[in-house]
């Protein structure tokens, strides 16, 4: 507070000292050539009242003496030029102390917002009063309060979710091993095996949260080389088979030829699409369809590829869409996580198409289904050998036998 002031007394008496400097200089300059030009006057009025009487002018022109009305007149004038610049001074005062207010209460609010802010209480606002710097800074900070709560309302939410998802596989491990040691529950093969798919996910699940917290800080090893997109769809869909024989739902791929390659990690790109797939084919109906398109996307930021994912379920509601890509997001929330996943499926997918440069999107309509659309940048032309090219097209040959 003390620093806020201190900058409020500088800056008026920097203007209030420049103000009194110029009026000083004007008295002073006024009050040299007032005598000097009201003499001059007088002279000239001498001269001019002498003609008028026809009275020649054979003499030098002698100085007029003032009298004591001459006297007084100028004494008033100075003393004029005194208080009108006493009143110039003091008006300069006021107004360099409120200019100098407000730029200093603004940031005197800022300063205890920001205090707050460090103190724990999120969500300090100050009023945008001006259009300035000082105005475009309260916004600014304005933003930053509003996104640091957010951040830590998600992060909170984001450890409740993690201990929900963790504490329901432990405890049914634990109980089923203090029944076996109990004796209320018989060992058998399917008691293991239920266990082992237990230990399974929870690993799954610990895996999926270190691979997303390494790739939202941009720290999850890739090895990036130049793939064919295409024979990395068919992969997946061929990975997929078992599961979408299950609900015997068909996934048709048109993939474009002559697609450019990407420079991404096969692996982390795989589990992109592996990730969409799976959630297009969990909430697809029964017998119903998928369809994966490929295609080339040109744009003024140059040539990328677009892979879209569509597939006909019941879709996102308007008021889930913006937060389909969050932690743990689910849209019915009546699901548990066998049957709706563990859901970072999509906050990886997110995280690792912008950690290749990137972008996702989704569009969906109740009832009608859902379509991702990721966005990869192309490789450049001069970064994919002939080789390459040629062992490329005998592997997608290959996968496509």
């Amino acid at each position: 507070m003390n620093r806020i002031s201190g900058i409020t007394y500088r800056i008026t008496g920097l203007m209030f000292l420049s103000i009194a400097v110029t009026v000083f200089l004007l008295i002073y300059l006024a009050d040299e050539q007032m005598a000097d030009l009201f003499q001059q006057y007088l002279v000239v009025q001498h001269m001019e009242m002498k003609q008028g009487m026809g009275q020649a002018m054979d003499y030098p022109v002698m100085p007029h003496i003032m009298g004591p009305q001459e006297m007084t007149f100028l004494a008033s004038v100075h003393k004029s030029l005194i208080w009108v610049g006493i009143g110039i001074m003091a008006a300069g005062l006021a107004a360099s102390y409120a200019l100098a207010r407000s730029i200093t209460v603004p940031i005197r609010k800022l300063s205890h917002a920001a205090e707050q802010l460090e103190q724990g209480n999120l969500g300090q606002t100050v009023p945008v009063e001006t259009n300035d710097e000082v105005g475009h800074l309260a916004v600014i900070f304005n933003r930053m309060s509003q996104t640091m709560e957010t951040n830590t309302k998600l992060r909170r939410q984001l450890l409740v979710n993690i201990a929900h998802e963790l504490r329901t596989p432990l405890a049914v491990i634990q109980g089923h091993l203090e029944g076996m040691m109990d004796g209320v529950i018989e060992p058998s093969k399917e008691q293991l095996s239920s266990l082992h798919e237990e230990a399974v996910r929870l690993n799954r699940l610990i895996k999926d949260l270190r691979d997303l917290s390494l790739a939202e800080v941009r720290q999850l090893a890739m090895e990036k080389m130049p793939t064919d997109i295409n024979q990395l769809i068919t992969r997946t869909v061929l990975m997929l088979r078992p599961l979408t024989d299950e609900k015997q739902i068909q996934v048709g791929c048109t993939l474009a030829e002559n697609l450019p390659e990407a420079v991404v990690d096969a692996d982390r790109m795989s589990q992109v699409f592996y990730n969409i797939l799976v959630n297009a084919i969990r909430y697809s109906p029964h017998q119903g369809r998928v369809q994966v398109t490929t295609a080339g996307h040109d744009s003024p930021a140059g040539q990328w590829l677009k892979v879209s994912i569509e597939d006909k379920g019941q879709g996102i509601s308007p008021e889930d869409l913006p937060y389909v890509f969050d932690h743990f997001y689910r849209g019915d929330k009546s699901r548990d996580r066998k049957s709706g996943g563990s859901g970072i499926g999509l906050a990886i997918v997110k995280q690792l198409v912008e950690s290749h440069g990137g972008q996702v999107t989704v569009e969906s309509d109740m009832g009608a289904g859902s379509a991702f659309h990721v966005l990869l940048p192309a490789a450049p032309p001069a970064k994919s050998s002939a080789a390459g090219v040629q062992s490329t097209g005998k592997e997608k040959r290959g996968e496509l036998h």
